[in-house]
């Protein structure tokens, strides 16, 4: 039999069975580009007020961040676009690859799904192509929308450099689509196969970050380098995307090859035996989920320190920035003095906390994983451990963690700012602001157990509040949204610490909200049965 046969109707079985979070994946991608680059002409509607966005580009914490930085001699709204736009979208291109190709081959694998297609009319390599073939198309299709989509939001964006710069953005999701068949191939389990792409990803964006720093040899060995150097909107140039295709035949066959060299639901790296009985701390249900939570709790703390020393280091520039631009004065307004390096890491700040919540929501999902792969069943029926106890026991897993990548990013700002500032009490300061967040991202966590003990087929919603909640967060001061809406969002009811006021009242409330939803969905979740 052919090795391949079977490879489009794996297609569609995957278009069928990802119906609605792929188009969610390019849909969220899509709004995050489309939606930060509508409001550049509200914020910067004058070149000066551009060149002046360009000089606080010229910081080597930004540089990190973003990337080298072409054009800004004449920086124009394209430009603006590549330089700051161009990093971020492409990582989550990337992240989207490689989640979606690992879930159609290595979790298949896991779960015992791809034992039973491979047992029809079925090749050796379908499930693989199936899924390499998916992502790609994907990629391509959002590249397009992308390309077309942002002369339509903003008219001043050439269509030539705009599909330039999309095309960069698809090359990366490409490459790294690959690599996840790679991993999905040396790896036994999922989440490692997910974390291993992940880490090389968090490594490309590092050796994009030290080669723009330096004399830009580094960044030659990262995809997202090479999508940066097409220096779309400024000189376009399209060769440095061919550099992705090549790497991408080299992963695709490297990936094919492995695949043929391991037995169905092994992989060529083999785990590490267990140790023959646990360590005294590893006993009990909180110890198992901290374990499970590990990799993901250590990968968005890493993340949140490095964004906070960024933060920290772009305070003072940022705040004379604000203090000459009209809108950067009335987002920052509700913040305190729009001048005011303390204006800014609050904003930021309140930043961080929108995004750490995705930690929490990820965490609280994990628990319809365990119960859905068959993994919670055999938990429970061999130990005492009752069904409320071993949520719990997650839920305080995800309450600690978030607590804690919050608190390293508002630490990490803090000893950055502080070295600057001289004031050597900004470390304590920023953590304590950062962490005045906290109960607004346990309303979320709570909302999702609720949804998981009550429905937990809709447990997306909880997403779908926090993309709310961002977009509250970001465009409500550009847009004039009536209070009303500004107070759906949890997080409206924090405080904008280091400059404004506590607010203890509103932060008790919010914790007991958040209480009253988790305890809604212990109750619910004792009650009904597992999947």
């Amino acid at each position: 039999m052919n090795a391949l046969h079977g490879t489009r109707d794996l297609v569609r079985l995957i278009l069928r069975v990802d119906r609605v979070r792929l188009p969610a994946w390019m849909a969220g991608v899509t709004l995050f580009l489309l939606g930060s680059v509508a409001s550049f002409p509200a914020a910067y509607d004058t070149a000066a007020e551009r060149q002046a966005r360009a000089a606080l580009m010229d910081n080597p914490a930004t540089v990190i961040l973003t990337g080298p930085g072409y054009g800004r001699e004449d920086y124009t709204y394209g430009a603006m676009v590549a330089n700051e736009m161009g990093g971020m979208t492409a990582a989550l291109v990337a992240l989207m690859s490689v989640l979606l190709v690992v879930r159609h081959t290595r979790h298949e694998e896991e779960r015992g799904r791809a034992e039973l297609v491979r047992a029809a009319v079925v090749g050796r390599h379908a499930p693989l192509a199936a899924a390499l073939l998916t992502v790609f198309a994907a990629d391509v299709v959002l590249g397009l929308v992308l390309g077309l989509g942002l002369p339509v939001v903003l008219p001043e964006l050439s269509v030539g450099g705009s599909l330039l710069f999309a095309a960069g953005l698809s090359a990366v999701g490409v490459v790294f689509a690959a690599l996840a068949g790679v991993t999905a191939q040396l790896m036994e389990h999922g989440r490692a196969a997910s974390g291993l792409a992940a880490a090389l990803l968090a490594a490309a964006y590092a050796l994009r970050g030290a080669g723009d720093l330096g004399d830009g040899t580094l960044s030659w060995l990262s995809p997202i380098g090479w999508a940066q150097r097409t220096r779309s909107y400024v000189d376009g140039r399209w060769w440095p995307l061919s550099l992705a295709l090549v790497l991408t035949a080299l992963l695709v066959v490297t990936a094919f090859l492995l695949r043929s060299r391991r037995d169905e639901g092994a992989g060529l790296v083999r785990g590490r035996p267990g140790r023959a009985t646990a360590a005294p701390w590893l006993s009990g249900p909180f110890a198992l989920a901290l374990r499970l939570r590990r990799g993901p709790l250590t990968g968005w703390t890493v993340g949140f320190v490095l964004f906070g020393a960024f933060v920290g280091a772009i305070a003072e520039q940022a705040a004379e920035f604000a203090a000459d631009n009209e809108l950067a004065q009335r987002m920052l307004a509700q913040n305190g003095q729009a001048g005011s390096a303390e204006t800014v890491l609050a904003t930021y700040l309140g930043l961080m906390a929108l995004v750490s919540t995705g930690f929490a929501l990820q965490s609280v999902a994990a628990l319809r994983a365990e119960e859905t792969t068959g993994r919670l069943d055999p938990l429970l029926g061999g130990s005492p451990l009752s069904r409320g106890g071993w949520m719990l026991s997650n839920l305080a897993v995800t309450l600690v963690g978030s607590g804690t990548v919050l608190g390293s990013g508002g630490l990490s700002a803090g000893l950055v700012h502080a070295t600057n500032s001289g004031e050597p009490w900004e470390a304590a300061r920023l953590t304590l602001a950062a962490l005045a967040h906290l109960p607004a991202v346990w309303v979320l966590a709570g909302l999702a157990a609720a949804l998981f003990g009550v429905l937990p087929a809709a447990g997306g919603l909880g997403w779908l509040v926090l993309a709310g909640s961002v977009f509250v967060g970001m465009f409500g001061p550009l847009l004039r949204l009536p209070d009303w809406v500004a107070d759906l969002s949890p997080f409206t009811h924090t405080p904008m610490l280091p400059t404004g006021d506590p607010h203890p009242v509103s932060l008790l409330a919010l914790t007991a909200v958040a209480a009253l939803l988790t305890t809604v969905g212990v109750l619910a979740f004792r009650r009904r049965d597992t999947a």
